[in-house]
């Protein structure tokens, strides 16, 4: 499977990623997005996108631990409700695929970052996946 994840550059950007090599995808609080993180697999692409302008494609990351209880939940959050994952980048886009060229992309349109903007862990099918690889003139 392929997968897209939001990330606030100045929260945890990509460039964070290849530093720390190993990440946990935490903090995800939207049953949708939770059900997403629960079907990622080992070895699963994930295409990172930062959400603050510019809005990009800026990296490919893979999954490297399937969910687990989020270990930051809140005391009064449910215990055991909200997961994680745990992701290690696998490369910088060569060039990051803006959300206004993804939208002008008609093969693109059905895609959850333009349908459910507001996301934050979307599958992708292989073909989008491709496709924004392409566009960065990205080569995995």
């Amino acid at each position: 499977m392929y997968w897209l994840v939001k990330t606030e550059p100045e929260v945890y950007s990509f460039t964070k990623l290849l530093k720390d090599k190993r990440m946990h995808w935490d903090g995800v609080r939207n049953h949708q997005a939770k059900n997403n993180l629960k079907a990622m697999k080992k070895g699963d692409l994930v295409l990172v996108y930062h959400s603050q302008d510019p809005r990009s494609v800026v990296g490919v990351a893979e999954v490297v631990k399937e969910f687990y209880p989020d270990t930051f939940i809140k005391p009064d959050d449910p215990k055991g409700e909200w997961v994680m994952v745990d992701i290690a980048p696998v490369k910088a886009m060569t060039k990051e695929v803006t959300l206004d060229e993804i939208k002008k992309e008609k093969s693109l349109s059905q895609i959850a970052l333009v349908k459910q903007s507001r996301l934050s862990v979307m599958p992708l099918d292989k073909d989008a996946f491709l496709k924004i690889l392409k566009m960065g003139e990205t080569k995995l």
